[in-house]
């Protein structure tokens, strides 16, 4: 469920019309409802409790990391899945406290590692023998311990695309389960660390409780026989992934309640805290990129609608092959067409949509691109000097913007050109006026 509807014939965002925040900040942009991160929070975090897990949810901000959206989510009780010192600066200055958030990742460097011990946070999802050695270094220099988990890879098919699935053996993240018994053992007797949790997470965007389940059966044989071994667990994190609804023409992905009732019939088992990670389920469907059609454009065998948002500003469709349903935000009466909605910059991979049937749109015509809130404005860029786009938060009849467009003036302000260019270019026998140009 989201709160973006057609009021009188209008999208809206909330209780704000969709046209009035194009009129005020300007196409592209990113618009987020409040009320559908809060609500989408509540609802995971509800199931959990209904369903008897003690629990912890660590939102995975790598879906979205703005500082407001964290402060909401914070203000719930949220605790933060980070993975890198960027995003736990993020959390940090988001109010979330040391003790509510873990870090995740294959490569945290030294420095980071230390920050995140000043941070007293609640544990490193550690992956490799190499991260364990450095984090027992470091702590021991500081003079304190490091709760410790080891990301376990239990090679489990999550049946989604192969750029986001984590958990089959032959990806980059976590250790082997078949080894996972030897490194508990080295971790238990590394100075500075003290082994506290098991984890996991094995990919994105699943849409079936099976591969969950297969998961859970294997950390729990493994977490009995770690326990057997005398390590003292006091934790298992699940990860995240649960999938959300793309496309209206497929089945829904379980609902949280489900997926909740499978973690409850593990959690007996696994006698301790439960931390989850959700990122994508909290933010998807809470955030839409808002387009304006430069041009309508007819080829020789396609229609294409040229928008002023692109593969820069929303790479999942690329990247991907992600699918975002799109809206008009004031419908024309007529019949429906297959179009190409395509975005400014030189690259054939340019593109939102593909062979998508849309009633008639003219230029100047407002598109929402849905179910963009995670994986979008984090991961947009500037390529082709091209504005990085606004970022907008609405609450009821309220809109504000959360992070402003950073323009290419901006962006050109902030580089520099070393003087010996021009002395390299005089010693290159360059002509005084491409030297001049230079300057």
């Amino acid at each position: 469920m989201h709160h973006f509807a057609l009021l009188d014939g209008v999208l809206h965002a909330e209780d704000v019309p969709l046209p009035a925040i194009a009129k005020a900040v300007g196409t592209p942009c990113y618009i987020y409802s409040a009320a559908t991160f809060v609500r989408h929070y509540r609802v995971f975090a509800g199931a959990l409790a209904a369903a008897g897990v003690p629990h912890l949810v660590c939102y995975a901000m790598k879906a979205n990391s703005n500082q407001a959206v964290l402060s909401l989510l914070a203000h719930e009780g949220a605790g933060m899945d980070v993975v890198s010192g960027g995003e736990l600066m993020r959390a940090q200055a988001a109010g979330v406290p040391g003790e509510r958030i873990v870090f995740s990742g294959v490569g945290k460097t030294d420095a980071e590692l230390a920050a995140a011990l000043d941070a007293g946070i609640l544990c490193f999802n550690a992956e490799s023998e190499s991260e364990l050695f450095r984090l027992s270094a470091i702590a021991v220099e500081k003079g304190i311990r490091a709760p410790v988990s080891l990301r376990v890879n239990p090679d489990v098919d999550a049946k989604t695309h192969a750029k986001i699935a984590t958990g089959a053996s032959e990806t980059k993240f976590g250790i082997p389960v078949s080894r996972a018994r030897g490194i508990y053992a080295e971790a238990a007797a590394l100075p500075g660390l003290k082994v506290s949790g098991v984890d996991m997470h094995i990919g994105s965007q699943i849409t079936s409780l099976d591969p969950f389940g297969h998961a859970f059966q294997v950390l729990g044989d493994l977490l009995d026989a770690l326990r057997s071994d005398g390590h003292a667990i006091d934790h298992i994190d699940l990860g995240g992934g649960l999938g959300v609804p793309y496309e209206v023409a497929r089945p829904d992905p379980p609902l949280p309640e489900e997926y909740a009732a499978l973690v409850a019939r593990h959690a007996n088992r696994f006698g301790c805290r439960v931390i989850l990670e959700p990122g994508r389920m909290i933010a998807a469907n809470a955030g839409i990129l808002l387009t304006r059609v430069i041009h309508r454009k007819t080829g020789e065998a396609k229609t294409f609608l040229v928008a002023d948002a692109a593969m820069n500003d929303l790479i999942r469709p690329t990247l991907y092959d992600a699918h975002h349903e799109v809206w008009s935000v004031e419908r024309r009466p007529g019949e429906e067409e297959p179009v190409d909605i395509v975005g400014p910059v030189c690259e054939t991979g340019d593109y939102l949509a593909l062979g998508r049937p849309m009633p008639p749109v003219e230029r100047g015509d407002l598109l929402a691109i849905m179910t963009a809130g995670a994986y979008g404005a984090v991961q947009a860029s500037t390529y082709n000097t091209r504005t990085l786009v606004p970022e907008v938060l609405v609450s009821g009849h309220r809109f504000h913007v959360v992070r402003p467009a950073f323009a290419p003036a901006e962006q050109i302000a902030r580089e520099s050109v070393p003087d010996w260019i021009d002395e390299a270019s005089a010693a290159a026998g360059l002509p005084e006026a491409c030297a001049e140009e230079r300057r």
